[in-house]
């Protein structure tokens, strides 16, 4: 595996969405290792942070198409999914593709919308592809969803149950940027937008051909027990009500090798894993009344299980 040429690509990438995206670069990596990792990405935050700027900018750099929706009580399931319409001139019914049928969707404000529709794109997001009058239609590839939502509490929003959560690789919070983040922003705006700097540096090919890098990525079998032992301290802890599932494993793992590729390796270790679990771990865990009790936020719990777990010694050269 040619380590070297693929981390450069990913590099690239990178590089290129920060000219649009200034201070955030921590956010801009886990994204696209979350992409390259065929997951989903879940930003919830305050409006304004710069949510939408991420998305398109990845579109760009990347050459993919791309479609937003502003989800609101209105909007229905089959907005998103597509439906079939009757063609007078034919006599049959012929499928329309919903704003969905992409390879990067970005679902705004995914919490104000309701429960049905959550549910299709949840759906369509797990199953990738949807089933129409009896016939089949799969989703482009690559295909990624970047969906926000606003903090739980706000005016109008609906929180996602646990199963859909469930179904995002990553969350994460921009936050606000620095002062002189802030500042580099206003400048960068005062003329143009940022987003017209942005070129594209990869396509569909180059994207999928990463996919599958990230894909043969070595992990030992002492990561394995690493990575379950995480999941299993989760199950097993005073402050948690419910656990990691399966697929948080699942998804631990998958963007642990991305980690590992984009530092040049084609094996995982422990610092890989210890670098995303909280952004992995904390959306799918649903804390305990004494954590609540005890003012401990998720990320602390998180936090607290992986300095608890034992971290096996891997040998650099093994792989």
């Amino acid at each position: 595996m040619n380590t070297t040429l693929y981390t450069s690509q990913i590099n690239k990438i990178a590089t290129e969405v920060k000219k649009a995206v200034i201070g955030k670069d921590h956010i801009i990596i886990k994204t696209l290792l979350a992409m390259l990792c065929k997951g989903h990405i879940l930003i919830e935050d305050i409006p304004g942070v710069g949510k939408t700027t991420l998305a398109l900018a990845f579109s760009k750099a990347l050459s993919l198409e791309h479609n937003r929706m502003q989800f609101t009580p209105d909007v229905l399931p089959t907005d998103v999914t597509g439906f079939s319409i009757y063609n007078k001139s034919t006599g049959k019914f012929e499928f329309k593709e919903g704003v969905a049928f992409c390879n990067l969707f970005l679902a705004d404000e995914i919490n104000r919308t309701s429960s049905k529709t959550q549910s299709a794109l949840l759906e369509l997001m797990e199953e990738r592809k949807i089933s129409c009058d009896g016939v089949t239609y799969i989703l482009p590839e690559p295909y990624t969803v970047i969906a926000t939502q606003n903090p739980i509490g706000s005016a109008g929003t609906h929180m996602l149950p646990d199963s859909q959560l469930d179904r995002f690789m990553i969350r994460l919070s921009m936050g606000y940027p620095s002062v002189s983040g802030e500042i580099e922003i206003l400048k960068s705006k005062h003329t143009k937008n940022p987003l017209d700097d942005v070129s594209a540096v990869a396509n569909k090919d180059i994207l999928l051909e990463l996919q599958e890098a990230i894909a043969n990525v070595y992990v030992d079998d002492e990561i394995y027990k690493y990575i379950v032992s995480l999941s299993n301290a989760t199950r097993n802890n005073p402050m948690i009500k419910l656990g990691i599932s399966p697929r948080g494993t699942l998804a631990l793992t998958q963007i642990s090798k991305g980690i590992a590729l984009a530092y040049g390796r084609d094996y995982v270790i422990p610092d890989d894993v210890m670098y995303i679990c909280g952004d992995v771990f904390s959306h799918r865990i649903i804390l305990s009344p004494k954590a609540r009790l005890s003012e401990k936020t998720a990320d602390m719990v998180i936090n607290e299980i992986i300095k608890s777990v034992p971290v096996p010694q891997i040998k650099a050269n093994e792989g």
